[in-house]
C-alpha cells in the first residue's frame, strides 16, 4: 500500500521472522554466531535469553539458512502441551509411525534410530524449543533427556531453547540443575541502543527499498520511534509500519515526528522524541542542510512545514558517505563500521 509511496519493492515492516531482514547489532551476531556454531559442532543445547519481540527467533532461522551441512529442523513454538501431546507432536514432526505417537517408548527407539541414520549420512537434526519459559517441568525434562541420545563421538540431535529472561531464572532451580548442566551455549539479546534503532530503521529499509529508502522518516522520528518502543524491535516494526501507512493516508514524505507521536498515542506508547542539538553536515544535492549526529547516521532535522508528497531531501534519513547515491550511503555505511551489518 505505502510501499510504491516511500519508493520501495515491498513493507519493510512485517512482523515475520525473516531472515532476509534481520539487522545485526553487536549482541545479534554474537547469538547468531553461537546458534551456528551449536548446529555445526552439535554441542547438545544452546541457550538463547532475550525478552519478546528481540528476534529470538529470527536469529535461529537466519542461522540454519546459513548452515552449511544438510539440516533437518523440528520447531516446537506452543509449549502448552502435556507429556502426551508432547510425545506425539514430536512423533508427527519427525514422521514417525502411529505407534510412536502412543508410546515413548515407541518415540525413542524410532527416534534413535532415525538419528543415527541422518548421522550416517552427515546430516544434522536440530529441535528447537521456543517458548521455553513456559515449558512445565515434565517438559524440561523430556528435552534433558532428547539432549543425551548420543554416540560416544557427538551428541545426535541439537536442541536449541529460546526464551525469556523467566528462561534463565527457572535453569537456576534446583529441580532443573541437570538440565542447566547440559547447556553447552548461551546468548542473551538486550533492547537496541537509540544509535541501534536507527541502523534497524535503515537497514529494514534498505533491504526493502533502494533509491527511496532514504527519504522515509526524519530525525526526530526516529527518536520518537526508538523512546516509544524501548529499543523492542518487534515493536519498533509496529510503530513504523503504522507511522509509514499514516503518513501516507495523510500524503507527508518523510514521515514526521507527530505523525510517530500520534500513532503511539494510539498504541499507548509514550514518546517524545525530543532528540540532541544539530551540528552541521555536508550539503545535500548542493544546498546546505542541518542536520545532527544520531551515531553513525545523520538524519535531517524536521523542516518547521512539511509540504505533502515532497520529493526534497530535507527531513529524510541519510547516511553521509563518498558515494553520494541513495544506495552508496548504505552499503558504505554498513561496509565501513560493520556494528549493525544486514544480513540478506
Amino acid at each position: 500500500m505505502y510501499d510504491a509511496f516511500f519508493g520501495l519493492r515491498e513493507r519493510p515492516f512485517d512482523l515475520t521472522p525473516d531472515p532476509r531482514y534481520l539487522v545485526l547489532t553487536a549482541a545479534h551476531r554474537e547469538a547468531l554466531s553461537s546458534i551456528e556454531y551449536g548446529i555445526a559442532s552439535r554441542k547438545g543445547i544452546t541457550l538463547l535469553v532475550g525478552e519478546a519481540g528481540l528476534g529470538k527467533t529470527t536469529v535461529i532461522r537466519a542461522a540454519l539458512a546459513r548452515a552449511q551441512s544438510r539440516v533437518h529442523c523440528v520447531h516446537l513454538h506452543n509449549p502448552a502441551l502435556t507429556r502426551d501431546e508432547f510425545i506425539e507432536m514430536l512423533a508427527a514432526m519427525f514422521d514417525l509411525s502411529a505407534a510412536a505417537r502412543r508410546s515413548k517408548a515407541a518415540l525413542l527407539l524410532e527416534l534413535e534410530s532415525l538419528l543415527r541414520q541422518r548421522e550416517a549420512a552427515g546430516e544434522t537434526t536440530v529441535l528447537i524449543v521456543d517458548e521455553a519459559q513456559s515449558l512445565p517441568l515434565e517438559l524440561l525434562e523430556e528435552v534433558r533427556l532428547l539432549a543425551n541420545i548420543e554416540t560416544n563421538e557427538r551428541k545426535l540431535l541439537s536442541v536449541i531453547m529460546a526464551g525469556q529472561p523467566e528462561l534463565a531464572a527457572r535453569l537456576n532451580e534446583q529441580a532443573l540443575r541437570q538440565l542447566k548442566q547440559r547447556v553447552a551455549l548461551r546468548c542473551t539479546l538486550r533492547p537496541l541502543t537509540a544509535q541501534e534503532t536507527a541502523a534497524y530503521l535503515a537497514g529494514r529499509l534498505a533491504a526493502a527499498g533502494g533509491a527511496g529508502a532514504i527519504q522515509v522518516f526524519t530525525r526526530e522520528a526516529v527518536a520518537a520511534v526508538h523512546e516509544a518502543s524501548k529499543g523492542i524491535p518487534r515493536t519498533i516494526s509496529v510503530i513504523a509500519d503504522n507511522v509509514l501507512l499514516t503518513a501516507f493516508a495523510v500524503g507527508v514524505r518523510p514521515a514526521t515526528r507527530q505523525i510517530v507521536l500520534d500513532v503511539c498515542k494510539d498504541f499507548d506508547l509514550p514518546a517524545t522524541g525530543d532528540v540532541a542539538p544539530t551540528v552541521a553536515a555536508p550539503p545535500v544535492n548542493g544546498h546546505p542542510v542541518p542536520v545532527a549526529n544520531h551515531g553513525a547516521l545523520l538524519f535531517v532535522e524536521e523542516p518547521s512545514q512539511v509540504t505533502a508528497s515532497s520529493s526534497s531531501p530535507r527531513g529524510a534519513a541519510v547516511a553521509v558517505d563518498e558515494d553520494p547515491s541513495p544506495r552508496g550511503m548504505f552499503s558504505g555505511w554498513f561496509a565501513k563500521r560493520r556494528p549493525f551489518s544486514l544480513f540478506v
